[in-house]
């Protein structure tokens, strides 16, 4: 660690630096970041990208008292460094240790959690009003990307901070980039340079000479409507500025003394500010600039060699193939996706039939909608996005898909833990949501060649049909198929129902309940909407028990329909549901988690160990 970063221990203490040492801090934690992200791995360009704009921000605030709210959330790493966290970094992202997210219950200078896109500057905008309401003193800062701009959310929050008259600042952090290139219109509009610093600086100074005067407050007020009426008959102002934005820029976002300047001009304005800066993503190291969209997220890494870009097989990538294959006979089909072509394996899709590819950006709502109109004319339209992310769409999933019954495809990607993220993207909540759908087919493949099926017959399904699966690659099961049910083993004293991934898990424990000589009977559901019950049924009526492990939260899920019904029809058997109960699900890794909450293997086989002695 260098010498300037050395100094910087606690919250505040940026600001006992001399201002021509900021440059070499922002050096120094570049290094810091690449030495620490390629050992635990995070989100390395975002950050690398924002190191100025953090810096200024410290500079000029109080992140202890100031709320300095991160849209998304994983660009906030400097912001960890500069608060006092910068000895936690090598527990990043691992179980236990600091989160990649902005966390409240790590720091008060986190004001609220983030994970999730375009929500910052409504945030901002109600921390700012309840500050009024509570006549309290302190700035609100939102930190947005241009990304997020592509989020509806987003919108709704500009149009009401900028008629609200709140003191409040909005830094747009615009790198052209959400994952991948940004898309839409609002993206060919951010690099129009309207002023330039110095007119800002002759604009503080003017402000503050005129107010010393007798009448001075009268005269600003005055000529400031001259000037604005002027300005809107002259030019065309910018768009943030008809929502009643004041705004500032573009700035350079990696000079980090005039971004001092812009901020500290910001924070004098006792009005709505939006300030544009223009930064690169990667910004400092080479691999990252080239190639920023394959640095958003990365695992551990060489340095020197940079990341390893080769292919690596694994549910997204087998579903794109197979629907690559698919167009290939059916001119129909299409696909959709919310920014993640790459990360749900649409490479080839989109570069093979670019005419029917969709990149609709951070807008997961507006991509729903969009399908079931595409689907109500006759495409088959497939939705590619992650479960965290389709949570979003909610209401879209049952006004514009579900009333109608449109035949539109969804392809859940990362359903289940995903790990090392956190409570914001555990894909553990579409099972509960999905199913309450009227009408929603739901397959959940456990394998590769499972997966290749289930979307062949999802496509040749009718009405709204998600397809579920994991982050990552197969277990050991690897069979094909598209049964609603399977017995995978046969036993007569319990019955484990199971599906998904989480069967490489059950089929392991009913091994070491073998071994233990209790005799399990495995089903795997192929579907869980609808549920074969009938095969449920006559497995527990045989065992006289009944086991339903699932890797998603408990209410809702597959595990209480299927109690619910052997109620209703009167079968009496012992029952347990384990899964992932009533939490938000932590940082980690995928089997630490399934540890920490009983879904491993050992842990399944003691439970249901302990199920039959307590007979």
């Amino acid at each position: 660690m260098n010498n300037i970063l050395q100094q910087i221990n606690r919250p505040n203490d940026i600001k006992k630096l001399d201002k021509s040492q900021l440059g070499e801090l922002c050096s120094d934690i570049r290094k810091f970041l690449l030495d620490n992200v390629s050992k635990t791995g995070g989100h390395l360009a975002s950050n690398l990208g924002v190191v100025e704009l953090t810096v200024a921000m410290h500079r000029v605030f109080d992140p202890e008292r100031d709320r300095i709210l991160f849209d998304v959330g994983h660009q906030s790493y400097v912001h960890k460094i500069l608060t006092g966290r910068k000895d936690e970094f090598k527990t990043l992202r691992k179980f236990g240790g600091m989160s990649g997210f902005p966390k409240p219950n790590e720091s008060i200078c986190d004001p609220f959690i983030a994970g999730h896109a375009s929500d910052a500057i409504s945030l901002a905008l109600g921390m700012a009003r309840a500050r009024t309401m509570q006549r309290e003193d302190y700035n609100v800062i939102g930190v947005i990307g241009d990304g997020a701009l592509t989020g509806g959310l987003a919108y709704e929050g500009l149009n009401s901070a900028g008629q609200s008259g709140e003191p409040m600042i909005v830094i747009l952090n615009d790198n052209g980039m959400s994952i991948t290139r940004n898309v839409g219109g609002i993206s060919k509009t951010l690099a129009r340079q309207r002023t330039k610093p110095g007119y800002y600086h002759f604009k503080r100074v003017y402000r503050k000479v005129l107010k010393k005067l007798p009448g001075g407050n009268k005269l600003y007020s005055f000529n400031h409507k001259i000037k604005t009426a002027i300005k809107k008959a002259v030019i065309n102002c910018s768009f943030f500025e008809e929502m009643g934005f004041h705004y500032l820029g573009p700035v350079d976002g990696h000079d980090v003394n005039r971004l001092v300047d812009m901020l500290e001009h910001a924070k004098s304005v006792n009005e709505p500010v939006l300030l544009h800066v223009v930064t690169q993503k990667g910004r400092g190291y080479a691999p990252a600039e080239q190639n920023p969209d394959a640095y958003h997220g990365v695992s551990a890494f060489d340095l020197d060699k940079g990341i390893s870009l080769a292919d690596k097989q694994s549910f997204s990538t087998v579903f794109g193939e197979k629907l690559t294959q698919l167009a290939g006979n059916d001119g129909r089909i299409c696909a959709i996706t919310a920014a993640m072509k790459s990360g749900t394996g649409l490479d080839e899709f989109a570069r093979k039939y670019p005419d029917r590819f969709f990149d609709e950006g951070i807008a997961e709502g507006h991509a729903v909608s969009m399908a079931a109109g595409m689907a109500k004319q006759g495409t088959v339209p497939v939705f590619a996005v992650y479960s965290t992310f389709l949570q979003r769409s909610y209401d879209m999933l049952l006004h514009d898909v579900g009333i109608l019954g449109e035949h539109v495809v969804f392809a859940v990607d990362r359903a289940g833990i995903v790990g090392a993220d956190g409570e914001t993207h555990q894909g553990v909540f579409d099972v509960s949501y999905l199913r309450n759908i009227p009408g929603m087919r739901i397959y959940s493949p456990a394998s590769f060649a499972e997966l290749r099926d289930m979307l062949e017959a999802a496509i040749k399904d009718s009405g709204p049909v998600a397809v579920r699966y994991p982050r990552g690659g197969e277990g050991a099961y690897q069979d094909g198929g598209c049964e609603m049910s399977r017995i995978l083993r046969s036993g007569d004293a319990v019955t484990l129902v199971c599906y998904g991934t989480i069967t490489n898990q059950v089929m392991a424990a009913s091994q070491l309940l073998s071994e233990r000589g209790i005799s399990a009977e495995v089903i795997k559901l192929g579907m869980i909407k609808p549920i074969d019950y009938a095969a449920i049924a006559k497995s527990a009526g045989k065992t006289g028990r009944l086991v339903i492990v699932e890797e998603c939260v408990q209410a809702g899920a597959a595990g209480e329909a299927i109690l619910a019904r052997m109620t209703e029809n009167g079968i009496p058997a012992k029952t347990m549901l384990i899964n992932l109960r009533d939490e938000f699900i932590p940082h980690g890794s995928v089997d630490q988690l399934l540890r920490a909450y009983g879904l491993d293997a050992e842990s399944i086989a003691d439970k249901v160990s302990g199920m039959i002695k307590d007979v």
